[in-house]
């Protein structure tokens, strides 16, 4: 078959919108996830994600479950825009002369669009998981048991939320630590978006592949939905010890007692040292689901092709596969 140009502009608006679609109907689940990944065993103010996001809507209000989802809406358009539409041009770059696509070139080119990401998703990730995390600290303030003045009795701390913005935050990490501030954690960040994006790409590849009734037509979008889901489930927990590191080391306020770490290495010995082997699998569950959806919504949005309706082109789903 003869190889099709593919129009950039189409995809990053098909990735934009995708971003945007899925951040909103997954963000509480991240929420829970970023909340898990940082507490410690010897400090648990969660059980699980719906022990969570109860407890966060009780003490936080319903918003509170979408606490630093302004900075995600406002990042995710150009970091999904950038991972999908690179994967989709680093394909098109290592396809030519090709019929079909190598595994290893397939991963080659996620390894690419994992790179090309990193640059808008650091710095959101820093942003959001600072504001995920305030009611985690508030929360196990609260639950920190301090004398009474009256007849030695206990009583909870009372501790309160004060509100910050992202605006606040990078303010401060620029005043302080210069740009460098915002990249935070960039090397954990690397750690887990090109290991996901060289498995899952690949992934949806050949399991989109399996629903197509023949070599000219596309799947159908349900069969899309259900291969972006697998294939992010699948490539998100296979990086959640990555994702839980990232998260350690981006977390910038700390409650009392929680340990500060130096790097992804230090990161690691202390968490297995301290927590076990297991803690680096905290928010796994999560994050497959927040993962799965996203990317299935990802998938759907390609193969409705809205960028390319937006800009008057014929729908075309060669590459985003």
């Amino acid at each position: 078959m003869a190889q099709q140009p593919i129009s950039l502009p189409a995809k990053l608006i098909n990735g934009g919108v995708a971003g945007m679609v899925g951040v909103t109907c997954v963000f509480p689940i991240d929420l829970a996830k970023t909340r898990l990944q940082n507490q410690r065993s010897g400090q648990p103010v969660y059980r699980n994600m719906m022990d969570c996001l109860i407890k966060t809507v009780r003490s936080e209000g319903y918003f509170g479950m979408y606490r630093g989802a302004a900075v995600n809406l406002t990042l995710v358009t150009p970091e999904k825009a950038i991972k999908l539409a690179a994967n989709d041009f680093f394909r098109h770059q290592l396809s030519r002369g090709d019929s079909k696509l190598s595994v290893f070139k397939e991963m080659l080119a996620g390894c690419g669009a994992g790179v090309c990401q990193v640059i808008i998703t650091t710095p959101m990730e820093m942003l959001k998981i600072q504001l995920q995390d305030a009611g985690r600290l508030v929360a196990q303030r609260n639950l920190a048991v301090v004398p009474s003045a009256v007849g030695g009795a206990t009583m909870l701390s009372c501790g309160y939320m004060r509100p910050v913005s992202a605006m606040q935050i990078t303010q401060e990490l620029l005043r302080t630590r210069g740009i460098q501030g915002l990249y935070k954690g960039l090397g954990a960040t690397l750690m887990r978006d090109i290991p996901f994006s060289v498995v899952y790409f690949p992934l949806f590849a050949h399991l989109n592949q399996l629903g197509k009734p023949s070599d000219t037509e596309n799947a159908p979008f349900y069969w899309s939905f259900a291969s972006g889901c697998a294939a992010g489930c699948t490539a998100a927990v296979a990086v959640s010890p990555c994702d839980v590191v990232k998260t350690r080391l981006q977390s910038l306020n700390k409650s009392a007692n929680e340990e500060v770490y130096s790097g992804v290495v230090d990161c690691v010995r202390k968490i297995v040292h301290k927590e076990g082997p297991s803690a680096l699998l905290k928010g796994a569950g999560c994050r497959a689901l927040v993962i799965a959806p996203l990317f299935g919504i990802a998938q759907v949005v390609y193969f409705i092709g809205v960028g390319e309706f937006v800009l008057g082109q014929y729908p075309f789903n060669a590459y985003s596969a």
